[in-house]
């Protein structure tokens, strides 16, 4: 993945999870749902980030590429 696909994602899965959160706070259905989903979202950004900057050589370069 690219770097802007991976913030893309993480940017989305904050979204979805601050919705979530709205829907938990004012006892709306779906809101479980959303949270979780959010956060996987989140996870899977956050676990490709680590990965790409694991295996860049050069990390003073990371977000220019």
């Amino acid at each position: 993945m690219k770097n802007k696909q991976i913030v893309l994602a993480f940017i989305l899965g904050c979204i979805i999870t601050i919705i979530g959160a709205l829907f938990k706070i004012m006892h709306w259905p779906g809101a479980s749902i959303m949270l979780i989903l959010g956060m996987l979202c989140e996870a899977f950004a956050g676990v490709m980030l680590i990965i790409k900057i694991y295996r860049n050589q050069n990390p003073n370069g990371f977000l220019n590429k």
